[in-house]
């Protein structure tokens, strides 16, 4: 009869010594072990199994899944999962037109002035959104090298070097639309957006707020 291996051992355990000698001199086939013990000892080694493959236990704890349900550890016998997927990791570089929910592309001139425009293939509308630090980018015209900037006082710029005024914390609202805050300035506690009014105006960045439709902008892919 076959011998199980030490992680499953003790569950079904070999006969006694005297019931195996007094079963084989009568000529009687040996006792099996019952459905139950073989679906206990099947588990028990699919759970070392996989246990040794994840390495999913801490340290010091064995890997016979008794031993570990006794300690009262919670390990994870599945597969690590992998880091979760966002669109703001650093280094992240995208191409993309800030179309607002106003119905105007954010735009940079050679002159630093920030607009709105309702042309689609305008140039100065196209944006070059880099991530800077996880949730917070930089966003630079790709015609004019301009960054989008935002002064103490919530005025949009366009700025000619790259500083702490030009981060910008991206965030994706309920309605898909992303809204961009100055990292660095708030007003009076609150956080300053960058906005385009309805005439497609930019807007000091304290007179917006986050659940306002001029504060959102949908990135789009150049056409």
């Amino acid at each position: 009869m076959c011998r199980w291996t030490p992680a499953a051992a003790h569950l079904c355990p070999e006969p006694a010594l005297g019931t195996t000698t007094a079963a084989a001199s009568a000529g009687r086939p040996l006792p099996l072990p019952s459905a139950a013990s073989l679906c206990l000892a099947c588990f028990t080694l699919l759970l070392v199994t996989a246990g040794t493959a994840t390495g999913a236990c801490p340290p010091g704890v064995g890997h016979e899944p008794l031993q570990v349900l006794a300690s009262g550890i919670n390990c994870s016998w599945t597969l690590e999962r992998h880091t979760r997927s966002y669109n703001h990791l650093e280094g992240d570089v995208r191409l993309r037109r800030l179309y607002s929910a106003n119905k105007f592309f954010l735009c940079i001139d050679k002159t630093g002035k920030v607009d709105g425009t309702r042309r689609k293939n305008y140039a100065d509308s196209l944006m070059e959104i880099r991530s800077v630090s996880v949730g917070v980018v930089a966003i630079k015209s790709v015609s004019t090298g301009l960054y989008l900037a935002m002064s103490k006082k919530g005025t949009l710029f366009g700025s000619v070097k790259y500083n702490p005024s030009c981060k910008f914390k991206e965030r994706i609202e309920e309605n898909g639309y992303n809204t961009y805050a100055s990292l660095r300035w708030k007003h009076g506690g609150r956080q300053m957006f960058v906005s385009l009014n309805g005439r497609g105006k930019p807007r000091r960045g304290h007179k917006a707020r986050r659940r306002h439709p001029s504060t959102h902008f949908l990135p789009m892919l150049p056409s």
